[in-house]
Formats: structure tokens, sequence, C-alpha cells
């Protein structure tokens, strides 16, 4: 069986892609001069449409027909999809380097309260911190000079 042609390879002459579209072949060449599809080009200079492309085609039926938008209207549309994508790829950009910050913090931090363990000192409750317990052995008493 053949394998399916990549969405985005231009394989369909105009007059394919426009009956694909449900339109006339001049519709597709004034989309072209307006900049709202981009054909591949053949060695030979023949447009080929990509199925990507037809479905951008039958998007711009839907906007003009159905909703009733200018082609400028469509423009705008396109640009601001084109926009929200670019938007969308950044904030998750953004979220796996948060991410990433995230999980370096919490390794430092676990990495600090380690090494911190053991030079930390209990706490006493008040009344008793640095007296000696009465059932304590005496130990070595070292003298502490204050100043006046």
């Amino acid at each position: 069986m053949p394998e399916a042609p990549e969405s985005s390879r231009g394989v369909y002459m105009i007059s394919v892609a426009a009956e694909l579209a449900g339109m006339h072949p001049q519709t597709l060449r004034i989309y072209e001069t307006r900049g709202l599809i981009t054909p591949k080009r053949s060695p030979k200079k023949t447009r080929l449409y990509s199925q990507d492309d037809v479905e951008r085609l039958r998007r711009i039926q839907e906007l003009t027909s159905e909703l009733g938008m200018n082609l400028a209207g469509v423009e705008r549309v396109f640009e601001l999809e084109a926009e929200i994508e670019r938007m969308r790829r950044r904030m998750r950009n953004l979220e796996r380097h948060a991410q990433r910050v995230q999980e370096e913090l919490q390794a430092e931090l676990d990495r600090m309260r380690r090494s911190l363990k053991f030079e930390l000192v209990p706490y006493e409750p008040p009344g008793q911190a640095l007296l000696p317990r009465a059932d304590a052995e005496p130990g070595i008493r070292i003298p502490i000079r204050r100043r006046p």
C-alpha cells in the first residue's frame, strides 16, 4: 500500500486543489495574490498545493461563505491565529524553563538542608537553655569572660 504524502508536501495541481476545496481555480490565484495561500512550486514553476493548503482553502471558504468575512478579515484572523500559536509555544517554553528552575532550586534547598542538618542545635525550652541537666555527670567547665 503506498504511503500517504506528508501533509505539507505540494502534490495537487491547481485544478485538483480547487476541486478539493470547492472553489474555482481563479479564486485560488486571487488568494495567492493576497498572500492567504502560498503553494509550493515544481521545478517547472507549476503551482503545487499540499493537503495543508487545501485545508487552509476550506477554512477561507468557511470564513467568507458561512461567516460573511471579507478577505481583509480572513487575513486578520490568520494573523491572530499565528500570533496565538507563537504565544502558546512561548508559554510552553517558559513553563518548561520555570519547571527546570523550580527543580534546581528544590535540589539546592535539599542540599543546603543536608549540609546544615549537623550544624543546627536543638531548641531547649525557655528556662532550661544552657543549664546542666540534674542527672548529668560533671564535665569540663569552660570559663567565659564577659566584657564590662
